[in-house]
């Protein structure tokens, strides 16, 4: 049986509600397991999972609208692109994920107590990791790692999950070469889930749901590049215009 078909047993099996049923914030459904069974299902039905704290059981979510990023709409803005032709960082793929993970946990961010990235979510993504369908992008200075972002990969999507910089631009440097690897890769979107001012600024925008659902059906039929990931060379330019 092809991957595809393994897939759609396990959406049969660890069901959810239709995302269209989402309310207003784009809470779907709440309670069960970070099963890696389950977990893949929800992003192959553009469901993604999100606790709020480490005693609530597990919220699922299909916003709408949903944030979006074709890869070959990425825009870098002069600065950034200053700094990514300077080669400050070295950017490596999937050499330090539970690093990774562990640091996007640890960071502040504005406006929030605490982390959503929970003991359940750090041990179920590094398992989603160690079977190839979880991934991390890292920025590294002198040996050490400094910025970074990880997420999941099914078909021709990354789901991206969150991101960390102990040096500025670190993990804006990482994420650009993710991107462009995703380009060669002929990935067809990067799913942002929600808005933020720093994702429009790489050029992502927002889709309404149906969209994204039929955007991402398709995405789906191409076959998933499950494990390690490696930094090719690509010579792409940094400036790519936004739309």
């Amino acid at each position: 049986m092809s991957f595809a078909g393994i897939l759609r047993g396990w959406i049969s099996k660890r069901s959810f509600p239709d995302p269209r049923q989402a309310d207003a914030e784009g809470l779907l459904a709440y309670g069960g397991d970070l099963h890696p069974q389950r977990v893949l299902a929800a992003y192959a039905q553009g469901i993604f999972p999100w606790p709020g704290h480490a005693d609530w059981p597990v919220l699922w979510f299909s916003p709408d609208p949903r944030m979006v990023m074709l890869p070959a709409a990425l825009h870098v803005g002069n600065s950034l692109r200053k700094v990514v032709q300077k080669q400050r960082f070295e950017v490596r793929l999937d050499t330090a994920f539970a690093a990774v993970i562990r640091a996007c946990a640890m960071v502040p961010r504005p406006q929030q107590d605490g982390t959503w990235i929970t003991p359940a979510m750090v041990d179920a993504y590094c398992k989603l990791h160690d079977l190839g369908f979880a991934h991390s992008a890292e920025a590294w200075e002198d040996g050490e790692l400094v910025g970074g972002l990880y997420g999941v990969s099914l078909g021709a999507v990354f789901f991206g999950e969150s991101m960390f910089a102990w040096r500025p631009d670190a993990s804006k440097v990482a994420f650009v070469h993710l991107v462009q690897q995703l380009q060669r890769w002929q990935f067809h979107l990067v799913d942002c889930q929600v808005y933020t001012e720093h994702l429009a600024r790489f050029g992502a925008v927002l889709w309404r749901r149906e969209r994204f659902l039929g955007a991402l059906e398709r995405a789906l039929q191409e076959p998933t590049r499950r494990g390690r990931w490696v930094l090719e060379s690509g010579g792409e330019s940094t400036d790519t215009p936004a739309p």
